[in-house]
């Protein structure tokens, strides 16, 4: 393999990889600014109480776009690995 061979399948992984995770970590990320707006606003300070809301969201972003991740990196498998 030459190197220009493996510097553009790093950075072909590293931009799936990215989009790949883009959804839930967005999902999350909002989650958050919402849990914590209304924690500063009722002044409940609870640590779990900002994790679950979290944590549920993220795994049902990852339920609903499981299917598209894995077609995403069976084709990053396929055209890395299978192709000559």
């Amino acid at each position: 393999m030459a190197t220009f061979d493996l510097v553009s399948l790093v950075r072909s992984s590293l931009i799936e990889g990215v989009l790949l995770l883009a959804p839930a970590l967005l999902a999350g990320l909002s989650v958050a600014l919402v849990v914590g707006v209304l924690q500063s606003a009722t002044g409940i300070h609870e640590p779990l109480i900002g994790m679950v809301p979290r944590l549920v969201v993220m795994v049902a972003v990852m339920f609903i776009t499981g299917g598209w991740m894995i077609e995403r990196f069976v084709s990053l498998f396929q055209a890395s690995v299978l192709s000559p």
